[in-house]
């Protein structure tokens, strides 16, 4: 007893000696606090690569690289229940979650404080460039999703009452927040030739971003008949420019025009590379993705709406070429066409898969009823096995690709009116050459009877031809058809048909495997055979707000229009 009393003196003499500042009031050694972190570069630089996993690419963190699958591109065995109509409102989640807006308040939280770091103000502005340039990118997500969101320039706290239930900001108000955050990181993050930040935002990517979310909310607001379109147009135009100027990018070709682009999805390395203007990168057993193991369990399976916009190789649509040899078979079907046809689609002799022997698995017959629509697209797909293991591939994926600053330069100089020969040359054409496509030529283009967009401009309706083919799969189409309010051509029945199996072809097939196949009367494939067409309702453009938000925040009132 005595020994167990002097130790408990001891202890308290001991515990007593301890200043209250040392101990009790220690901040958390194993968590991020104010004075104890934003110290120096690195603290900075280790803070913001939380947000670089949201960057929206072919990436499978983010998003798939076939989240087309909500769009007129791409009709999947299970059908989209938001084009469906099929969603309700959320009781909670939906998009606005704690989890959802927290990266934004993380953001918000670097921009108070990393002025503290103790380092030149040139490197911290780079850091607070690359902050600024995520909360861009992160607020155009909600936008895109809610239209009218709260802009939240600080980090919140649970005292800051009336921010926390203050209303939403108009959706011009908030882009135009965005584009201030824009301007920021052009003019403060690193230049593209800074070795020390390759990987990271630098100038030319955010330039990219710029220029995307500019060409997106130009359109927007022409479409949507928003008014100030020509500004943002123009930011667009000099965005893209800038990036085209550099010389730094180029369109990625071998001289192997039948297999260039399709090579160009399938690399292990896109370093160098000098169509990637920023990648992510694997690498075997340190960050590996699952992109070719995802196609080729659930196939993605093409419209006939998206496969029939494919030009001929004389650079009409199949609606006036006398190239064009018709759809009776996919055989016949991509003959004298676009030659990215049969670098997105399989045809026969594709390669599913190269076995270690030197034998392949070659593509006869389209392998419907696993590809519902016959159309199976191929791009990011690898026949390589090694990249067919569970979230071990090592392919890069690209997050922004020059090709896409060629388009948006040729479609917001189309919508300034200023696209001409020379424009056409150095974007659209760049692009087509890598593939051997006849290059555009603007006094010679023809209005497609059967266009999407019956009343817009040929050479405009011919850039957005290019933008669907040259970017399937890559995630912008429902963004573009949100963008041009033409959500109307998802009612076209096109959209949801496959190819053409008429009974010679249906003969060549074993009875049991396409039994199930249904065919309309010109027996095109009925992806869903409860439905020959989708229904359009304005209210999908738009997300709406869950239940629960609503109720603890009745500010963000009203739901958005139709929910």
């Amino acid at each position: 007893m005595k020994k167990i009393i002097s130790i408990i003196v001891v202890s308290i003499i001991a515990f007593s000696a301890c200043k209250k500042e040392d101990f009790l009031d220690r901040f958390p050694q194993d968590s991020i606090s104010e004075p104890t972190y934003f110290k120096n570069e690195n603290d900075l630089k280790l803070f913001l690569n939380q947000f670089y996993d949201s960057l929206p690419a072919q990436n499978p963190g983010f998003q798939s690289a076939y989240n087309d699958f909500n769009s007129d591109n791409f009709a999947q065995a299970k059908i989209d229940q938001f084009l469906a109509n099929q969603l309700t409102i959320p009781a909670s989640g939906g998009g606005w979650t704690q989890t959802t807006w927290s990266a934004i308040r993380n953001v918000n939280y670097f921009l108070q404080r990393y002025n503290k770091a103790e380092a030149d103000n040139t490197i911290k502005g780079y850091y607070a460039g690359e902050a600024h340039f995520f909360r861009a990118i992160l607020y155009w997500q909600k936008v895109k999703l809610f239209g009218a969101v709260p802009w939240l320039s600080n980090d919140l706290t649970d005292t800051s009452t009336a921010q926390l239930y203050g209303p939403r900001q108009p959706h011009t108000v908030v882009m135009d927040s965005i584009l201030a955050d824009l301007n920021f990181a052009v003019a403060n993050v690193a230049e593209a030739t800074n070795t020390q930040f390759a990987g990271r935002v630098t100038k030319d990517v955010a330039q990219a971003l710029k220029a995307r979310i500019c060409l997106w909310e130009g359109t927007y607001r022409r479409y949507w008949a928003l008014g100030g379109e020509q500004s943002w147009l123009r930011e667009a135009a000099t965005a893209s420019e800038a990036l085209i100027n550099s010389g730094r990018y180029a369109i990625y070709k071998t001289g192997n025009p039948s297999t260039d682009y399709y090579n160009l999805f399938i690399q292990e390395e896109l370093k160098g590379n000098k169509e990637a203007i920023l990648a992510r990168r694997y690498i075997k057993d340190v960050n590996m993705q699952n992109t070719t193991r995802d196609i080729s369990n659930v196939w993605p399976a093409l419209s006939k709406n998206f496969v029939r916009s494919f030009l001929c190789t004389d650079g009409l649509p199949t609606s006036l070429s006398p190239l064009y040899k018709g759809d009776d078979s996919l055989d016949q079907e991509q003959l004298n066409r676009d030659p990215r046809f049969t670098q997105i689609i399989a045809t026969r002799g594709f390669s599913f898969k190269n076995n270690a022997d030197g034998s392949k698995d070659l593509m006869t017959l389209p392998r419907i009823p696993s590809i519902v629509t016959g159309y199976g697209a191929v791009k990011a797909y690898s026949p390589d096995p090694a990249q067919w293991n569970s979230n071990q591939s090592t392919l890069d994926l690209f997050i922004f690709r020059y090709a896409e600053t060629l388009l948006i330069y040729a479609e917001a100089k189309a919508e300034l009116g200023e696209a001409d020969q020379t424009v056409i040359d150095n974007t659209i054409n760049k692009i087509r050459d890598r593939v051997g496509m006849t290059p555009m030529v603007v006094g010679s283009l023809v209005k497609d009877p059967r266009s999407d967009f019956p009343g817009v401009p040929v050479l405009l309706d011919e850039i957005r031809r290019e933008r669907r083919i040259e970017l399937v799969g890559e995630g912008f189409r429902y963004d573009d058809l949100v963008r041009w309010k033409a959500g109307k051509l998802l009612e076209n029945p096109e959209t949801i048909l496959g190819m053409k199996l008429v009974p010679a072809i249906r003969a060549q097939y074993p009875a049991a495997q396409i039994s199930s196949i249904q065919v309309d009367a010109n027996n095109y494939i009925r992806v869903y055979t409860d439905i020959t067409a989708r229904t359009w309702y304005d209210k999908l453009y738009l997300r709406p707000l869950p239940i629960d938000q609503l109720t603890l925040n009745p500010a963000l009132a009203p739901q958005n229009p139709g929910w």
